[in-house]
């Protein structure tokens, strides 16, 4: 119960990443699969599952496999359970995914220090927070510390690093999915 491995799958999504990935629209598609824009919208939101002929059809418009889609498909669960497997035991670094599988958000957990020496920057926002001991932030050339219960926002695109300057330092960061593009509105076509 609540096993990621053990839920449907989602092929909406794998969909959905395809055809943004080829920068087409819906439009395109259904012209090429023969099938509806509603329908292939419903795919692409989960409103409607395809059969394997509708499947084959849209994986033939996208240039990939249904198999591929099928591969690229996010478990269907609502709710997932990820366990921390004796996270009070790490005595060094580690980095640890909050999130399993393909979703619009990702969260990590990192314990210890990381490679502070190391610019980071991601396309999309992401929030920061200190869940025990405390870290400094260097971004857009000031520093941030943050300590216990500290939050830092960082809008997509900004350049940054961070150490941790408590040991044990417990530091959870929450960003937008990386295929998910929230920095710009595109324009429809």
């Amino acid at each position: 119960m609540g096993d990621h491995k053990e839920q449907p799958l989602r092929v909406g999504a794998a969909v959905r990443r395809r055809r943004r990935a080829l920068d087409l629209t819906l439009a395109v598609v259904a012209e090429r699969s023969g099938l509806s824009v509603p329908f292939l919208s419903q795919i692409e939101n989960e409103r409607a599952r395809p059969s394997q002929s509708s499947l084959e059809k849209v994986a033939d418009a996208l240039r990939t496999t249904a198999v591929e889609l099928l591969a690229a498909a996010d478990p269907a669960c609502s709710v997932d359970v990820v366990r921390a497997e004796g996270a009070e035991a790490w005595a060094e670094p580690r980095v640890r995914s909050l999130v399993r599988g393909h979703h619009q958000m990702h969260a990590s957990e990192f314990t210890g220090d990381h490679d502070a020496g190391r610019e980071l920057q991601y396309r999309n926002d992401q929030l920061m927070y200190v869940a025990n001991g405390a870290v400094e932030v260097e971004a857009e050339g000031r520093a941030y510390r943050l300590g216990r219960g500290d939050t830092l926002y960082l809008t997509g695109g900004v350049r940054h690093r961070w150490r941790a300057t408590v040991a044990e330092t417990r530091l959870l960061v929450v960003a937008v999915a990386d295929d998910i593009e929230a920095l710009r509105d595109k324009p429809r076509r």
